[in-house]
């Protein structure tokens, strides 16, 4: 039995019509499901040149390629279109339940072209797909419309919806797209895409099977996975893990990781667990990335993921997960989804606020509006200090002080930002769209790469965030890749020809473009496209590869015997599929670097990063130079075209039938 269903399903707005759409092996094969079939498909059948909240853009939902066949960490799903944030290609990755429910109404992928006249959802059981109105709908906050969807439709089995907020109604270009009543698909502003589509929910109701080709094998595989990823020991209090921290940041070297001790962090906290130690080590961002700790000095007491657990009413896993980093949290009598660490730092660190209930009611609001946290607290930070210099006023606000640390203030702000109303309307497309209505000046002040608000780690002490930030086809993103995470991955121990990380190295080593370093970012590259497509959660990636088997997971769940370095080169050829659709865009790859200000420009006077500036532009040429990717232009090479033997999508499709 196969993981892929073989098929997906297209459904065209316009029309009201749908068809299905068999794909054939030898697509598997070579780009695999979730992001690389999504990226085979939007590259194939959107035109050139496609407005992104126009008709001809593109919305997918993807599902992973070993979803739901028993192994673990497998149950995401990604979103992907052509990002309106970007303008580039944009993908969404998100976990929950929605992944599963693809694949069991019987598609790897559900896509949506045209655009309806009036809002409508799609829903799907075993009786097939149905178009239907959401008038109704519109308006309502993404958690009270999933509630009405699955009391609407809770028959012999609980849906999955996935649905927009008021945000991606009202075009945000920093909305997303919500499931399991609040998770959010944030990133790339595709909740702008459904919204533009009138496409308010997706309802899934199938109930088709999934298995595996060598169900015993895959389970065998999970089962010692399982056992291998718990860590052992119990972990010390919160307050432990900050003074660690901060003595990492003072030493004059660095040191490898081990991704056992982030999978105990996950499990017992969540990813607010390792807010403390990187606070410490120069990781987390202060004042809208140019403060430090001691502008909020007292941060360790304020944000303490213990007391964050302790309001913990339950957890959650996503489906296949042993670690369970989600949670229900409970404060003021209010319950929401427990704070991820990007949120936290978004509404803590970067704008020096002190009033963490205040941070509950955010991702609380956020969430239900569907709105990008990372992108939301970014922007305020920009407000925020355009407002400090002096560059928009009081009556340019609407009467709102903003000054850092303002509760009551940053409140009203996202809640504008959602309602795109008042001075909340000129934030709710991002900073960078913001900046371009003031003065040049001010776009210094807005830290993005190619538009998109930087998630909150510090490349002045990891450059590999600045360099994947700014090399990945969708820029901007922390989950692309990292120096860190070739150290976490530990692709050595199963992919030949690439190097160890050393155990202990000179800080300043990082900074370079040398073989090691550059070989280490492209596999990094390579890895997450294969584990995308896979629907794998890169949290439990960073686990490491000797502890998780996914490579041995692909090949028991499909039947294929491809080693582990084929599998590297489909995620090669994934990633240079993603960086062809953004060359065919006229996207020039040079101009999605990041802000100078991570880059040490100008360098910090204080804090573990104090003196630290590089040239990213060595960094990237060297990226495109081992990747195959012309060293100057970021274009794909020839050569590494025909290499990767990608002519069957890039060629013209003369002939070729459109569903």
């Amino acid at each position: 039995m196969k993981a892929y269903t073989g098929k997906v399903l297209w459904v065209d707005l316009t029309r009201g019509a749908w068809t299905e759409e068999s794909i054939p092996d030898s697509i598997y094969q070579k780009y695999l499901a979730g992001i690389g079939l999504g990226a085979v498909l939007l590259y194939r059948d959107m035109p050139v040149g496609a407005d992104p909240l126009g008709p001809d853009n593109i919305l997918g939902f993807m599902s992973g390629l070993l979803t739901g066949a028993g192994s673990l960490f497998t149950g995401r799903w990604m979103a992907v279109g052509k990002s309106p944030l970007t303008g580039t290609w944009g993908d969404s990755n998100c976990g929950g339940t929605l992944a599963l429910a693809i694949k069991q109404c019987g598609y790897d992928g559900i896509l949506f072209k045209g655009a309806s006249d009036h809002p409508v959802y799609l829903y799907i059981d075993s009786k097939g797909p149905q178009l239907r109105d959401a008038s109704g709908l519109w308006g309502k906050d993404a958690v009270e419309t999933e509630d009405l969807l699955i009391a609407e439709h809770r028959h012999k089995k609980h849906p999955a919806v996935a649905t927009i907020g008021q945000a991606g109604e009202n075009l945000s270009l920093i909305s997303g797209i919500c499931n399991d009543r609040g998770r959010i698909a944030a990133r790339s502003g595709l909740g702008a895409v459904m919204g533009s589509k009138k496409l308010k929910a997706v309802v899934l109701a199938g109930s088709r099977r999934v298995g595996a080709h060598d169900p015993i094998k895959t389970r065998l595989l999970s089962w010692k996975c399982s056992r291998d990823v718990m860590l052992p020991l119990k972990l010390m209090p919160s307050r432990i893990v900050a003074v660690f921290g901060g003595l990492i940041g003072r030493l004059p070297v660095g040191f490898t990781q081990n991704g056992l001790l982030l999978g105990g962090i996950l499990a017992k906290w969540g990813t607010i667990g390792t807010l403390p130690a990187s606070v410490g080590m120069g990781d987390t961002p202060f004042k809208n990335w140019a403060g430090t700790k001691k502008d909020m000095p007292q941060f360790n007491k304020l944000v303490d993921p213990d007391f964050v657990l302790k309001t913990e009413k339950r957890k959650y896993h996503c489906r296949g997960c042993p670690l369970g980093c989600g949670g229900i949290v409970e404060l003021g009598g209010k319950q929401s989804h427990k704070m991820e660490y990007e949120t936290a730092a978004s509404f803590t660190s970067m704008l020096l606020n002190e009033d963490l209930e205040l941070v509950y009611e955010l991702n609380e609001m956020l969430n239900r509006g569907g709105m990008d946290s990372i992108s939301a607290g970014g922007t305020v930070a920009f407000a925020m200090e355009c407002y400090e210099k002096g560059w928009i006023t009081r009556q340019d606000t609407g009467g709102i002080e903003l000054t850092w640390g303002n509760g009551p203030a940053i409140r009203e702000v996202v809640r504008q930002m959602i309602a795109r109303e008042g001075f909340g309307a000129w934030l709710a497309d991002g900073s960078k769209k913001a900046a371009q209505k003031l003065k040049p000046v001010a776009l210094e002040s807005a830290i993005q790469a190619g538009g998109q608000e930087m998630a909150y780690h510090d490349p002045r002490l990891d450059p590999g965030m600045a360099l994947h930030a700014s090399v990945d086809p969708t820029p901007g993103r922390h989950t692309t890749g990292a120096q860190l995470y070739y150290d976490l991955y530990k692709l050595w121990t199963r992919v030949p020809g690439l190097k160890p990380a050393a155990q202990f190295y000179p800080k300043e080593s990082r900074y370079a473009a040398d073989e090691y370093r550059m070989r280490g970012a492209v596999a990094v590259s390579n890895f997450t496209q294969f584990y995308n497509s896979a629907g794998a959660c890169y949290m439990g990636m960073l686990i490491g590869v000797d502890r998780v088997p996914i490579f041995d997971w692909a090949n028991s769940v499909t039947g294929w015997k491809l080693t582990p370095e084929q599998y590297m080169q489909i995620g090669h050829r994934i990633q240079t599929l993603r960086q062809m659709f953004n060359v065919r865009e006229g996207i020039d790859p040079r101009s999605l670097k990041v802000s100078r200000r991570l880059l040490g420009d100008p360098p910090q006077a204080a804090g573990p990063n104090k003196g630290v500036s590089f040239d990213l532009d060595v960094l990237m040429k060297g990226y495109w130079q081992e990747i195959g990717w012309d060293p100057n232009t970021g274009i794909p090479a020839a050569e590494t075209l025909e290499e990767l033997e990608m002519e069957d999508v890039l060629a013209p499709a003369a002939g070729r039938s459109r569903p």
